[in-house]
């Protein structure tokens, strides 16, 4: 698996997504109140807004082709699941936390 997407927290969206487009000329696709999309950023990303993770790091995304066989990876790796395999719009991904505390995350396509 391979880094696939970034996706920042974000506690105000709009002046996160304001502030880069102003600094760096990203352009947004917009996935709702909640959601926008980097355009334009050399590597796909997203600004959540959801208020379900605090701002800070990042959440690095890896892909894979089979979601279910990766999560079983992770588990028998020694990472704990921290939100089960879930659906969002173009896809379904699972986070989990890698032993030395850091939270990442898996998607697959539909």
């Amino acid at each position: 698996m391979k880094i696939d997407y970034v996706e920042l927290a974000s506690s105000d969206i709009g002046a996160t997504r304001d502030f880069l487009a102003s600094a760096f000329g990203w352009g947004f696709v917009d996935y709702g109140p909640e959601y926008q999309a980097f355009a334009d950023a050399g590597i796909d990303g997203g600004i959540d807004g959801t208020g379900t993770r605090a701002p800070g790091a990042p959440l690095v995304i890896l892909k894979t082709d089979d979601l279910e066989a990766a999560e079983k990876k992770v588990r028998e790796a020694g990472g704990t699941i921290t939100a089960p395999i879930f659906t969002f719009p173009g896809g379904r991904r699972f986070h989990f936390r890698e032993p030395g505390g850091n939270e990442m995350a898996v998607w697959s396509e539909s």
